[in-house]
């Protein structure tokens, strides 16, 4: 289980401690900050796989990725007292993520990004790693930090209780957890970047005409649907033929009442098609509805024989009409059974649903609802006035 979350300088997000349950529902208005929530849960999970630097690079670099507020937001002008203004900074510019796991034994990871280093370089908008650590239990205090890396240094705890330096200096765009693989000396620089990579985001299936999922397509075994849904004959196939066919075909049915999905093989090409009430043959996924299209690639990603140890998905909720929901929201909670999962929606509907399927399994104490909001351009989580209102978190210094 992942217990917090937490991201500073990105975006909207100034400061954000976030606390996630087995199942996290995110809610807010348009602008309130759910979608630079939903990217840096993503840029995190890159820290796992060394994409980090790449996906703010395509994000427009580090100067546009990072909070263009004040440093901090006094409490004068939140009363209304004065008026939003720069002042001079304290600290370093940062942009900052981190990570609490509550396991046997917990583990935490937390990554300090900043400005590069003035010089002659080409890639000179490239943030540079300024400090990672990874400790054990449930804060980096002293005693608990496993590894360390500042500037490019890189440490490690030794079986006595002190420091072990690790190999060569990191170069300012390499992470600790890509280029330390150590599993003697570091096992949990080693753990922390296998639970980032297993993460997994859905975001906004394609279901035009041109989308790859309407096409048949060569098919092997597939545990896990792609991001843009083409392989989906195949996913459902391996659905059925993995032990879950009886739970697509009740989350179909409980959608489209009378209908089945059948998947036709050719060869090696693997094509999905829909059996519904009164229709005399079969329609093609090229003749499906893009509600209809979208709820079956929904099914796959949530019902995968393979499911991740965080699945994170961004308003599941668009182009289904309202009558589908309650089946929408009957799958996520029966995937976080399985997977510990964050749903990222505006739709107070989706929301009712999943807490209406929630009480019919009775298991609504594992759901975590988040609200967001925004004032003077910082997002905020509702009902965190204070420090103590939030889940506890330290960010390691420099």
């Amino acid at each position: 289980m992942i217990s917090t979350i937490a991201v500073a300088g990105y975006r909207s997000l100034r400061d954000v401690v976030l606390p996630l349950g087995r199942l996290t529902v995110v809610t807010g208005a348009n602008g309130a900050g759910k979608s630079s929530l939903y990217r840096a849960l993503r840029l995190l999970a890159g820290c796992g796989t060394d994409e980090v630097v790449a996906v703010l690079a395509r994000e427009g670099g580090l100067h546009s990725t990072l909070w263009a507020g004040p440093e901090t937001v006094g409490r004068s002008v939140r009363h209304g007292e004065h008026v939003v203004q720069g002042t001079m900074r304290r600290g370093p510019v940062a942009l900052r993520l981190g990570v609490q796991l509550a396991d046997d034994p917990d583990l935490g990871y937390a990554l300090d990004l900043g400005l590069p280093t003035p010089g002659g370089s080409a890639f000179g908008l490239d943030p540079e790693f300024k400090a990672e650590t990874v400790w054990t239990g449930s804060a980096p205090r002293p005693a608990s930090i496993a590894a360390e890396r500042r500037g490019g240094h890189v440490r490690v705890r030794s079986d006595d209780g002190g420091w072990v330096d690790l190999g060569r200096p990191l170069r300012a765009f390499e992470s600790m957890l890509t280029e330390v693989v150590d599993p003697i000396r570091a096992p949990e620089v080693l753990q922390m970047r296998e639970r980032l990579r297993s993460w997994r985001f859905y975001d906004h299936f394609r279901t035009d005409a041109d989308s790859p999922a309407r096409l048949p397509r060569i098919g092997t075994r597939t545990p896990v649907l792609s991001a843009d849904g083409a392989d989906i004959a195949a996913a459902v196939q391996t659905i059925h033929e993995m032990g879950r066919g009886a739970e697509f075909d009740e989350a179909i049915a409980e959608a489209f009442p009378g209908s089945r999905i059948e998947i036709v093989v050719t060869g090696t090409q693997f094509s999905l098609t829909v059996h519904q009430h009164g229709l005399l043959r079969p329609l093609l996924a090229s003749e499906l509805s893009d509600g209809t299209l979208r709820f079956v690639l929904w099914a796959a990603a949530l019902l995968s024989p393979r499911p991740p140890e965080l699945l994170v998905i961004n308003e599941p909720e668009t182009s289904l009409h309202p009558a589908l929901l309650p089946a929408l929201g009957s799958l996520i909670v029966g995937a976080a059974q399985t997977a510990q999962i964050v749903v990222v929606t505006h739709a107070l509907e989706l929301r009712n649903a999943i807490t209406a399927a929630a009480e019919r399994r009775d298991v609504t104490e594992q759901i975590e609802h988040v609200a967001l909001e925004k004032q003077f351009g910082e997002t905020r989580v509702e009902g965190q006035e204070g420090l103590l209102d939030r889940p506890p978190w330290h960010w390691p210094s420099r």
